[in-house]
């Protein structure tokens, strides 16, 4: 904990922190918000799934664009640009009756107008912080981040069952705008300039490390994705507990991350990591009970902040400085679409086999993230004792002082 301490006094690290993780807070609300606001409308868990799906492949779409926008553009207005349309478009889905295919078409734009705040931070992170805290860092930021999924959704069931779903979603859409405002306003965002790539877009894609890192992605964050349509289903709407069950799922990620930042990353770390979350899934799905759930997935969720990081790392270690942006856009690509499939094919089980067929779904899907990487493991770089900042352009970057 010390040296976490010594990270967050770090001149800029605390802000960057704090305020990414309120402009991203949102999107740990905004899932569980519209899969209750919108069951309760069309009472189907499988239209929920289709609109979830819509925004989720908007946003898989948008993230090497937007990213690399950032090359181009500058990160304050690309960020800008796209936090107005992706929040006017919530506010319209939350406000606007409306059938599932237009709710579908407008949660993609909403999707596809993400700010890309995450790939932002990340290409940040290596230009603040010296080599030897970059992987204590990257551990503390996918910690920290599971207060997002901690508090989000819980405050969206309190809201949601308290107040009405519409406030829940419009509450996340003032996180958004506020977040992003925050975020957009440090220093630190004007003076990294991100060079222009001269590569083709998708090209940092033929990386072998990049696409691992994008493929066990998607897994992890599908299998997440179902986790949490499945213990909505086993609690209903009615309760509580659904939010709490998945606030613990987070705090075990918190645990993880928080203990496991500093482990080294060899060649099996991802592997191993993804174990832990294969095992969690697959106890949960034996007893469908509150303190069942909430010990199985405490279980799973050790696993998932440290698997994050070890992705962060192999992709800052293996890319140009240049190309960091793009390559975490394709990442989170590959999450995103991971949320859409893990979401829809939830939904779909869950009406037609019931709830525990969703933690099926999510056990399967994180093996497949454990089995990927054991068998691909030649991809996966050995990190043990290396600088794994991103590799130095060539031609000097521009760093503009405000």
């Amino acid at each position: 904990m010390k040296s976490y301490w010594t990270l967050l006094r770090t001149p800029g690290v605390s802000r960057l922190i704090g305020a990414q993780l309120t402009a991203r807070f949102p999107f740990g609300m905004l899932s569980l918000a519209f899969l209750i606001h919108i069951e309760q409308i069309f009472d189907s868990y499988g239209a929920a799934g289709l609109v979830l799906g819509a925004m989720s492949i908007g946003q898989a779409i948008a993230g090497p664009l937007t990213s690399r926008l950032m090359g181009r553009l500058g990160m304050r207005p690309v960020i800008i640009a796209t936090m107005f349309i992706c929040a006017v478009s919530i506010i319209v889905m939350a406000l606007v009756p409306l059938s599932v295919p237009s709710l579908m078409l407008i949660g993609f734009v909403a999707g596809l107008s993400t700010p890309p705040i995450q790939p932002a931070v990340r290409t940040i992170y290596p230009k603040i912080v010296n080599s030897r805290q970059l992987t204590p860092l990257f551990s503390l930021d996918a910690s920290a981040q599971e207060i997002i999924w901690v508090l989000g959704p819980v405050i969206a069931t309190f809201v949601a069952l308290q107040v009405s779903t519409t406030a829940g979603i419009l509450l996340a859409a003032f996180f958004l705008v506020a977040g992003g405002i925050w975020f957009v306003s440090l220093p630190e965002v004007g003076r990294v300039r991100i060079p222009r790539s001269r590569r083709k877009l998708g090209v940092v894609l033929k990386k072998p490390e990049v696409l691992l890192s994008t493929v066990v992605g998607f897994t992890l964050v599908a299998a997440c994705a179902a986790v949490e349509a499945g213990v909505v289903a086993v609690f209903g709407h009615g309760s509580a507990d659904a939010g709490w069950v998945l606030g613990i799922f987070a705090i075990g990620s918190l645990i993880g991350g928080l203990a496991l930042g500093h482990a080294p990353i060899g060649p099996w770390a991802l592997a191993a990591r993804m174990l832990i979350v294969t095992i969690g899934l697959a106890l949960a799905s034996l007893w469908l009970t509150f303190w069942w759930l909430s010990l199985a997935l405490l279980v799973a969720g050790v696993g998932i902040a440290p698997a994050f990081a070890v992705l962060f790392g192999i992709v800052s270690a293996s890319v140009k400085f240049s190309d960091t942006a793009e390559a975490y856009g394709w990442v989170g690509t590959g999450q995103l679409i991971g949320a859409a499939l893990g979401s829809a094919i939830a939904g779909f089980s869950i009406d037609q086999s019931g709830p525990v067929s969703a933690i099926y779904v999510a056990a399967g899907f994180a093996a497949l993230g454990c089995i990927i990487p054991a068998l691909g493991r030649r991809w996966h770089p050995d990190l043990r004792g290396r600088d794994i900042s991103p590799i130095p352009d060539t031609e000097p970057i521009q760093v503009q002082v405000s």
